[in-house]
């Protein structure tokens, strides 16, 4: 179901309040989007998307970005989202669990909402990564690069305070429900 890293809730608890926000990162999945788009919905949550927001900013995709201009543009222009990204209240962030250690913002969101991680296990992901890259799973530079990837996303687990959703074994709609029923309960908690 759902585990929470050591001082999660002793973290959340005391800031629990009607602007609280739902920060969404973890395993590199192409149903992310979708997950969070519905999760917003059905919790009344506004729904910002650090990725989308980067791209919109610089008007090209982040792949892009980083071929033409380097990895310190990226990191430049996560940087200023992630300092607007701050602002939001009632808001479900969805972000890269390495734009969101890399940025600093950790400790200001956990003050200001919940940090949710999904996680898998890695036969699941490699069986959806076979999915998602096709032929290119079976070169091995593709293969260990979507690796490595996973490995930087899945840093934020080592943080204490992160609350983590197995998705291994579960539909897309299990797992919002479980989250769903999550939050609701942490609105019952603070009461």
């Amino acid at each position: 179901m759902y585990g929470i890293r050591a001082g999660a809730m002793a973290a959340a608890e005391p800031g629990l309040h009607r602007d609280l926000s739902l920060i969404l990162t973890g395993y590199i999945e192409p149903n992310r989007p979708r997950i969070a788009r519905e999760l917003a919905r059905r919790l009344g949550l506004t729904l910002v998307d650090v990725e989308r927001e980067i791209e919109a900013r610089a008007g090209e995709p982040i792949g892009k970005i980083r071929d033409m201009y380097g990895e310190r543009r990226v990191k430049a222009l996560e940087t200023q989202v992630m300092d607007q990204v701050l602002l939001y209240r009632r808001a479900l962030i969805r972000v890269a669990g390495s734009t969101l250690l890399n940025s600093g913002a950790v400790p200001e969101l956990r003050r200001n909402g919940v940090i949710i991680c999904l996680v898998a296990s890695l036969d699941s992901i490699l069986r959806r990564m076979h999915l998602t890259l096709g032929a290119r799973y079976h070169d091995p530079a593709e293969r260990a690069r979507a690796l490595g990837d996973l490995k930087r996303e899945w840093q934020i687990r080592e943080l204490p305070g992160i609350v983590e959703f197995d998705a291994t074994a579960i539909t897309e709609a299990i797992l919002i429900e479980r989250i769903v029923s999550y939050w609701r309960g942490l609105a019952l908690r603070r009461g």
